[in-house]
């Protein structure tokens, strides 16, 4: 019924990635390593990551007609991903700008370029990839409008996914599409509104579902997951590792997750493999890089 088992909407990015001993204050200028060039953006990530591990995948997104634009295309198709949905033109390819420390934490800023003009008519003419696809995977580095035009144009029987990154204020209409629904601590505030949310994983799951979710996941980092619906909730364990860049591996937990739920895993089930994908990804540098294929995964 299905041609793809994941279409990722989202955004495609370069990624211009420098390495610190530590990350600048207010006014402050540090020297860093030399410049890399890496593909990235939530979007991209995302469909690399699914495509890596086995995935039939589709990505919807938009890039400049560039040479960021041609790295982009290149790395989705070394990836296995299809890029057919992948419009070109109206802007320069977006570009996120990452500093990266020793421990393996970064900052990012994004400068959307292409991904701002991916919009709800783009949505509604890829109609038929939407409903050839079994699940459907979002973020918010492409207009909101655009993301809840993906969920007004689902397959019936389709699952949508969404990671709400960069985080905002969200309409009940697309909450109620997520299932799951999957933040961070910090993205979860921002969208309950803020210290009422309460401080506990616990609390912020009670107050995600009722806002519409079919179901949460919470990434507590080096805690491992909170996963939640009707049904209950449980922890999902992280697995320990030494962390090398974090870069990317929220996209592919993301991606992972998606797939297993749309090949009929429980939530619970999906998240551990999925903390397992991501395990694998921060050892290694880079985001799309260090995605790992499930053989690799299989042997963590």
């Amino acid at each position: 019924m299905y041609d793809y088992d994941l279409l990722v909407v989202g955004s495609a990015n370069a990624d211009l990635v420098i390495g610190v001993e530590r990350r600048p204050a207010a006014g402050e200028t540090v020297l860093g390593s030399d410049l890399s060039v890496h593909p990235g953006g939530k979007g991209a990530n995302q469909a690399a990551a699914a495509a890596r591990l086995g995935a039939r995948t589709a990505l919807l997104a938009r890039v400049g007609d560039d040479a960021h634009g041609r790295l982009l295309l290149d790395a989705q198709r070394e990836a296995g991903v299809d890029p057919a949905g992948v419009l070109v033109g109206g802007a320069p390819t977006g570009v996120a700008l990452i500093t990266v420390d020793p421990s393996g934490d970064n900052s990012i800023v994004v400068s959307p370029g292409a991904n701002g003009r991916l919009t709800p008519e783009d949505v509604r003419a890829a109609g038929a990839l939407l409903r050839a696809s079994r699940v459907v995977s979002a973020q918010l580095e492409i207009p909101l409008a655009t993301v809840v035009e993906a969920v007004r144009n689902l397959a019936p029987g389709s699952r949508f996914v969404l990671n709400p990154s960069p985080p905002r204020p969200l309409p009940r209409e697309l909450l109620k599409a997520c299932d799951p629904v999957i933040v961070n601590e910090h993205e979860a505030k921002v969208i309950l509104g803020g210290p009422e949310a309460g401080d506990t994983p616990e609390s912020w799951a009670r107050g995600l579902l009722a806002l519409g979710p079919r179901s949460v996941v919470i990434t507590l980092g080096g805690e491992g997951a909170l996963v939640a619906s009707a049904e209950g909730s449980a922890r999902v364990p992280s697995v320990k590792v030494d962390a090398v860049d974090t870069t990317g591996a929220g996209d592919a937990f993301t991606a992972a997750l998606a797939w297993r739920l749309g090949a009929g895993a429980s939530l619970e089930e999906a998240a551990a493999y999925a903390a397992r994908v991501g395990a694998v990804a921060v050892t290694r540098r880079g985001a799309q890089e260090s995605y790992p294929t499930a053989a690799e995964v299989d042997a963590v």
